[in-house]
């Protein structure tokens, strides 16, 4: 299998200049006899399956992907034997638990041809569309100089930000389409109000969006190569805006602000350069960030699943305790017309970006409307999610629901971690759901719920034989999902108040009358006599198993 374009006639970057933009830790160099100087002029993908192909990838200067082949393999020396005879600049081969050959050291040592091994949790797709948007970042312009930014690896939107900071001499921010803020530059000097609320929301205000597409702003910047201007008024220093597009895509812009001093007087040309480098870097974040991302939280999914191997992925800080905080998050009240889901999601993102400047070594994943934070304990803490879940409680634009499990010394141990904060949401739901003006939001430890929690875990495992044990409380519940009928809501609300029917009747907002009314229908038609203690023992346990108590 060849993924291979047509070479080049101009001679290309050297695989040293590739190594150094892509991500650290992708490609490990193990073997390179002529050291890594050496002009790349491709990147292939190669099946050593097919017979006869040496032909078909014989041009000199390839970085060849040995898709399948393990340096511990047999066939590793032949390959890399066929690709040195080729004149191929570099192989790169899995590594696998055992290591390389001596054989395959020893071939490499004796031929030209680099031997480099992929990394485990690097997928073959992630590694070619490294070194392919590497290479064509590094391919040089008409004028002869790089596309890129020199120094900075591929992705590294935040190096890009402040580089071209100094070249315009103010502020600048990187946006995606969207106007969400992908990075900005350090703040030499007290920001205006609108870089402000950009940084600080992660985003520009919905409502300057609004205003800048209304006026024809935003109109203007995507149908164009060059920069538009914002003039200042009397609130908001002067903006330079430029798109970054590929091709007919338009992969986000670049935005330059005052900062305490005038714009540089080449500051237009400056973000015209900008624009054309930033290309390679927010391409290359659109898809292998975003990869990068998923796979970093699929391991923490796997983490929390049990895999204990996933916590090197994770990035956890070995001997290091945790404990597992679960955020739940729902649609606020009267929500925007349109905005269903997309609130939710702001809210986790509100919580994500919290959790990342809470405490250096948080870890976050999602998954539906919940967020998962693995968060470091230092000095001995027993409950280091606190703070954390204090600020869950006031974010603004929805309810949150938030538990956190007890700290943990092993990453094998974090799955109970998870399964506590769960619990602990389970509980904070059910409090909810007897509360019948509703709920907001609601935040707990689970040593601070610790016995509902275990209330919880004993009907899980009751509940099983409570369906094949028919009796009173059954009949009741079966009426009521039937009927439409209130008794077993009366009998849970009794019970919840002690026996006290006037305190029952206020939760019901009923008149005590209609209490003892339905009571005694439910002893006379059921049997449910709540003066024998074995039936207000079941009473109790089959109205937490039922839908019976009152919801808001």
């Amino acid at each position: 299998m060849h993924l291979s374009s047509a070479d080049r006639p101009e001679p290309g970057p050297t695989l040293a200049q590739l190594l150094a933009l892509i991500a650290t830790g992708t490609l490990d160099v193990v073997v390179a006899p002529g050291g890594t100087d050496v002009p790349v002029s491709d990147v292939v993908l190669h099946d050593p399956g097919e017979e006869g192909d040496e032909d078909a990838w014989a041009a000199a200067g390839l970085v060849l992907l040995a898709v399948g082949v393990e340096v511990a393999s047999p066939e590793a020396v032949d390959v890399l034997r066929a690709a040195d005879r080729a004149g191929a600049a570099a192989v790169v081969m899995r590594r696998g638990a055992r290591g390389p050959r001596a054989a395959l050291l020893e071939a490499a040592e004796r031929g030209r041809t680099a031997l480099l091994t992929r990394r485990a949790g690097q997928g073959w797709t992630e590694v070619l569309g490294q070194l392919r948007t590497a290479l064509v970042h590094s391919v040089p312009d008409r004028s002869g100089n790089a596309a890129g930014v020199d120094g900075l690896r591929l992705g590294d939107l935040s190096g890009l930000a402040n580089t071209v900071a100094d070249l315009v001499g103010g502020a600048i921010t990187i946006e995606d389409p969207q106007s969400r803020v992908l990075a900005y530059s350090r703040m030499d000097h007290e920001p205006d109000p609108m870089r402000r609320l950009t940084i600080l929301g992660q985003e520009v205000p919905r409502w300057r969006v609004v205003q800048l597409r209304e006026s024809g702003f935003f109109q203007a910047l995507w149908n164009t190569d060059d920069v538009v201007r914002l003039p200042a008024d009397e609130r908001y220093a002067e903006r330079l805006a430029v798109a970054v597009r590929h091709g007919s895509e338009v992969l986000g812009s670049i935005w330059a602000a005052a900062d305490g001093r005038p714009l540089a007087a080449d500051a237009v040309a400056a973000l015209r350069t900008a624009a054309r480098a930033a290309v390679p870097h927010l391409s290359h974040h659109r898809t292998w960030g975003r990869a990068a991302a998923w796979a970093r939280e699929g391991s923490v999914h796997a983490l929390l699943s049990g895999n204990g191997q996933a916590a090197h992925d994770v990035g956890l800080v070995r001997g290091r305790p945790y404990a597992v905080l679960v955020a739940e998050a729902y649609d606020g009240p009267e929500p925007a017309p349109g905005d269903a889901g997309q609130r939710v999601q702001r809210v986790l993102d509100g919580l994500a970006l919290l959790a990342a400047a809470y405490r250096p070594g948080c870890v976050t994943a999602r998954s539906g409307q919940r967020l998962y934070v693995l968060v470091p304990a230092v000095d001995g803490e027993s409950d280091p999610a606190r703070t954390l879940l204090a600020t869950a409680r006031s974010l603004p634009r929805g309810v949150v629901f938030a538990g956190a499990g007890p700290v943990v010394s092993d990453p094998a141990e974090l799955p109970a971690s998870r399964d506590a904060a769960e619990l602990v949401l389970r509980v904070l739901r059910e409090r909810a759901a007897r509360t019948p003006v509703g709920a907001g939001s609601a935040v707990a430890s689970y040593a601070e719920v610790a016995g509902e929690a275990a209330v919880l875990r004993l009907l899980d495992r009751v509940e099983p034989l409570w369906r094949e044990i028919p009796g009173p409380v059954h009949a009741m519940l079966e009426h009521d999902r039937s009927h439409g009928a209130r008794y077993g809501e009366s009998v849970a609300a009794y019970l919840d108040a002690f026996g006290d029917t006037a305190a029952a009747a206020r939760h019901l907002n009923v008149h005590p009358n209609t209490l003892r009314y339905r009571l005694r229908r439910a002893r006379e038609l059921f049997g449910v006599d709540l003066a024998d203690p074995a039936v207000r023992f079941l009473a109790e346990i089959g109205l937490r198993l039922g839908p019976a108590r009152p919801r808001s």
